[in-house]
């Protein structure tokens, strides 16, 4: 009768994607990933010249290159963190059976460009490194299928998961490449420890692990001399952990200057898997704590938001990216620093790499998008719900 007098009530439209997203993402976060990738620029000005010379090209070839990529990797990294969760898992399913066949086929089409290990295709205008971006898509199907077998009558998730994670370290591990592998190995026992695995299973799990590194070790050569080089306590100067440990030292607190620093005439993956110390040597141990420090933002302000959720699939999803996001930037530094062997891991958003940046827009922006600010999705609303009934 009402409408009839007045004419029907306006229904409101939904809000629009872009304020939604603006007021729902977590901003410091995100301003961690814009300073993180603006420092990397900085490096990349210091670090990627020298080689460039070496081989004949423009001097800020490298830069320009991890501008481009770089600025890809930011927009990939919003649009994807504008997506809802059943989104993000659709995206994850479909990429990760692209990006674990393309793994499978490496050792046929692929390509070790002279380092000794057969990670990556030639694209001849650029290369692709599938194992950067298995990990994130990794990690959501793994949760999904975790969540599903929490399930009452759910699928056995666990073992699916365990199965695929098995096969991926193997595959890794043939390029050979047990940097990634084991971040791999990591990502999938947190989420497995989070989501409510045995103390004693991860006993078991950890011990064979270190079976896995002792049969490595024997069998081969490529593991063998990167350990005992870590292990080895005379470095020789003239080894890429020799200059990068030199570098270091050399920096101190505030650093030799801008522009003052000697290493990155000497490494060749000064602008990769050793920018840490272009960093430490140039810029001193202030620039490295404060880029120490923004990895632990985004990383401790993920989990806390993720610690809110009620939703399973998003808690182990969003606590296996950001585990991982955190140890790999823990891994590259270490290796600089001689507390890990050497891995050839790049720095995330800061070191040179057009497959590293574009997979960690895809990895960061499913991180922003599960720790976005969901109301309904939260355990404290199940509690106050409780407490009114």
């Amino acid at each position: 009768m009402t409408e009839m007098v007045y004419g029907t009530v306006p229904v409101k439209g939904g809000e629009p994607v872009l304020p939604k997203w603006w007021r729902t993402v977590d901003k410091w976060t995100l301003s961690c990933i814009f300073m993180l990738f603006g420092i990397g620029l900085l490096l990349g000005l210091a670090a990627s010249p020298p080689l460039a010379e070496r081989i004949g090209l423009p001097p800020f070839y490298y830069v320009q290159r991890q501008a481009f990529f770089g600025g890809l990797a930011l927009v990939v990294m919003v649009l994807v963190s504008m997506m809802g969760p059943v989104m993000v898992r659709r995206f994850a399913v479909l990429g990760f059976f692209a990006a674990f066949i393309a793994l499978a086929f490496l050792p046929l089409l692929g390509t070790d460009f002279g380092k000794g290990a057969v990670r990556w295709y030639s694209l001849g205008f650029a290369s692709v490194q599938p194992s950067e971006f298995l990990k994130p898509l990794f990690v959501i199907v793994t949760a999904w299928l975790m969540a599903a077998g929490q399930e009452l009558g759910g699928p056995p998730g666990r073992s699916y998961s365990f199965v695929i994670m098995v096969s991926i370290v193997l595959m890794l591990a043939m390029q050979p490449d047990f940097g990634q592998a084991a971040l791999i190995l990591f990502g999938w026992g947190v989420m497995w420890f989070v989501g409510g695995a045995p103390m004693l299973l991860l006993v078991g799990l950890a011990g064979l692990v270190v079976l896995a590194g002792m049969v490595s070790y024997n069998y081969s050569e490529h593991f063998q001399r990167r350990f005992d080089g870590f292990l080895n306590p005379e470095v020789d100067p003239t080894s890429q952990l020799g200059y990068a440990e030199n570098a270091i030292r050399e920096g101190g607190f505030f650093g030799v200057g801008v522009g003052e620093g000697q290493v990155k005439w000497s490494l060749p993956d000064a602008h990769t898997d050793f920018i840490i110390a272009v960093a430490a040597e140039e810029y001193g141990l202030i620039l490295v704590l404060l880029i120490l420090t923004l990895y632990s933002a985004i990383v401790m302000r993920s989990l806390i938001r993720l610690m809110r959720e009620r939703d399973p699939f998003i808690r182990l999803a969003g606590t296996g990216l950001a585990a991982m996001f955190g140890v790999q930037a823990m891994i590259n530094m270490g290796v600089a620093v001689r507390l890990l062997p050497a891995k050839g891991m790049t720095l995330p958003f800061v070191s040179y790499g057009g497959s590293s940046l574009i997979a960690g827009g895809i990895a960061v922006g499913m991180l922003l998008a599960f720790t976005r600010t969901r109301p309904q999705g939260e355990i404290r609303d199940i509690l106050r719900g409780r407490a009114r009934g």
